[in-house]
């Protein structure tokens, strides 16, 4: 390296002065520099000036998702629809060090300080949460409505080709191993049943009901009036015609509607799959209050919802916040349960099912992945390259108990603290 060089140094030496137990994969970089094991089957090429500009700009994984996204990171040697070993050995095999104010001046001096410009984030990418304030203040109606149309109105094309012929994107439970994606979101939704004690003719209130799946099964196997509410119009949309498909009319109903505009009282059963983690944690109180108002006396509410290991609240993380769920709040099941007694809930039972997720994960990945090129040509290849990335992450964080997922079972009592519950479980595993 000649004098006038000396301040510089590659994209490689910088990539190893902050990985200080090596690279688990290949890497190489358009200055011509490499590090990491020739002979791995994963190679990740950084191809371009503006790939590292994102990178240096926005540490962390934001920085490499966009520059995934764009197109200036390029990973061979995966499906980019089901990246899931690269993601297991990422988050397991590669650990990175803080430099030192000195270290890091020294890789940015030597990178050049031309990469400090941050470039323009990709067009799928929402707004810094800084930045929604125009949508109201975080999770009012009008932001959370915001919210929820980022992330489920995408096509619901795009999400049958991969959630499957049950359209259910939440944690499925596999009686076993062996068992298809198809029968174990039938056995979650049964278990819900079973849980909430379900009997015909009964009220059931399905609050964030998504497609309408767990609406079509309480009433079409156990003849149940039930009626859910989602925020997003597509949803409601393609819930709606479901129901008419299967000649549900007569017990199911979807509405476009948030949950808090629900009027009708004096139902039997709640069940809640996948909402709380978009309604913020500090409205549990009054989440948990509305639906203890909607109960009748005796009334089960059954808590689905994915949860953190611990009781600390700790944000969803950049990727996942500007790319798929906006506004997202996790935290631990002892807290869910906590607010739920504070607000007259007797809770009853609870589970963690987070095996269960890294089953479900991994296979709507395998959907997505034997479905490509339909869902390229749906969404584009951006989008559709973001869902292989979250959906293969997502899957590795349950494996590695990163988050759990837990139903919570509660009561509201009637004036004689009757709890009108059997003294020992009734449904079974």
């Amino acid at each position: 390296m000649t004098a006038t060089l000396a301040t510089q140094i590659s994209i490689a030496q910088a990539l190893t002065a902050v990985t200080p137990d090596g690279l688990p994969f290949r890497f190489t970089a358009y200055d011509g520099s490499a590090a990491g094991p020739e002979d791995s089957p994963i190679h990740m090429h950084l191809a371009t000036e503006r790939g590292l500009s994102y990178v240096l700009t926005a540490p962390g994984d934001l920085g490499m998702v966009r520059a995934y996204v764009q197109g200036d990171l390029e990973i061979e040697g995966m499906h980019p629809g089901n990246p899931y070993e690269l993601m297991r050995t990422m988050l397991n095999h590669l650990h990175f060090k803080r430099p030192t104010p000195a270290e890091a001046l020294r890789i940015v001096r030597g990178l050049g300080w031309s990469h400090l410009k941050p470039p323009p984030p990709p067009p799928q990418e929402h707004l810094p949460k800084w930045r929604r304030t125009f949508e109201g203040l975080r999770h009012s109606r009008t932001r959370d409505k915001a919210a929820i149309h980022h992330h489920y109105d995408v096509s619901n094309r795009f999400y049958e080709l991969i959630l499957g012929p049950s359209m259910t994107y939440t944690c499925a439970v596999y009686p076993s191993h062996e068992a298809s994606l198809e029968q174990a979101q039938h056995e979650k939704y049964d278990l819900v049943a079973r849980k909430l004690d379900l009997q015909p003719g009964q009220r059931l209130l399905d609050v964030g009901c998504g497609w309408g799946g767990m609406v079509r099964h309480a009433a079409r196997e156990y003849g149940v009036r039930a009626l859910g509410v989602t925020l997003s119009a597509a949803q409601a949309e393609w819930a709606a015609q479901a129901i008419k498909r299967e000649g549900l009319e007569h017990l199911a109903e979807v509405r476009f509607l948030d949950y808090r505009d629900v009027d009708e009282r004096d139902f039997d059963a709640i069940s809640s799959i996948g909402l709380t983690e978009h309604i913020g944690i500090r409205n549990y109180p009054s989440y948990f209050g509305f639906l203890l108002d909607r109960l009748k006396p005796g009334g089960r509410l059954l808590n689905h919802s994915i949860t953190r290991p611990d009781n600390r609240l700790r944000s969803t993380g950049a990727f996942i916040d500007r790319y798929i769920f906006p506004d997202g709040e996790l935290t631990g099941s002892g807290r869910i349960i906590t607010e739920a007694q504070d607000a007259g809930f007797e809770v009853r039972h609870e589970e963690n099912l987070r095996e269960h997720y890294a089953l479900t994960l991994g296979a709507w990945s395998e959907n997505l992945q034997a479905h490509w090129d339909e869902a390229v040509a749906e969404v584009g290849y951006p989008t559709a390259k973001i869902w292989g990335l979250y959906l293969a992450a997502c899957r590795v964080g349950f494996e590695r108990n990163n988050t759990q997922l837990h139903q919570v079972l509660a009561v509201k009592l009637d004036d004689q603290a009757n709890a009108h519950f059997p003294l020992r479980p009734t449904w079974g595993s």
